[in-house]
């Protein structure tokens, strides 16, 4: 939701506008390290709660935790700005290789999430995934860093990218720069 509203520069309430509920998960994107909020009719908030309640849920003290989620809250235009910039600018990185091997539809890239096509050259998206992860002995030579990316095989032909508040952009430069490598040592 968050990562919507900044993306289209509205307020989250315009979006959903149209819902009869709606969760915010404060761990997604905005930093905090746990925590949600659920809203919506009166009726189906209580019986929420009550579900809830039922299966053990609820905590005390949670003070800190809440602030934690405002702090988020408060800071989160900016922090989804920078997410959103990181992953595009890994996406024209992705584009500028001009590799058989992968590309990006940059009119896709609107958010934190990028998806990277895989063509032939990778038996699949799982071992492009492994060659980002690992760290070989020809990379440090060559490159003179170990840099170790993560991404998830989405489909038979795509790997995700997200990015989030602990993502830099220098971990982004890392990350494009890894790309490139793999993407060079599996061309030759």
């Amino acid at each position: 939701l968050m990562n919507a509203a900044v993306a289209q520069n509205v307020e989250p309430a315009r979006i959903t506008q149209h819902c009869d509920s709606v969760s915010l998960c404060f761990s997604k994107g905005l930093g905090a390290p746990a925590g949600a909020v659920l809203a919506g009719h009166r009726e189906f908030v209580a019986e929420a709660w009550r579900v809830r309640k039922l299966l053990g849920g609820g905590m005390r003290q949670a003070g800190v935790l809440a602030a934690a989620a405002r702090l988020g809250l408060e800071h989160a235009e900016a922090t989804l700005h920078r997410d959103h910039d990181n992953a595009r600018h890994f996406a024209e990185g992705v584009q500028e290789l001009n590799s058989p091997l992968c590309s990006v539809n940059l009119t896709t890239v609107e958010t934190n999430i990028v998806m990277v096509s895989i063509r032939g050259g990778w038996a699949s998206p799982t071992e492009l995934c492994e060659h980002l992860r690992a760290v070989s002995e020809e990379e440090l030579a060559e490159t003179g860093q170990a840099v170790s990316v993560l991404l998830f095989p989405w489909s038979a032909h795509t790997v995700r990218a997200v990015w989030h508040r602990d993502v830099s952009a220098r971990d982004t430069e890392l990350a494009k720069n890894k790309l490139e490598f793999v993407a060079r040592k599996c061309q030759e």
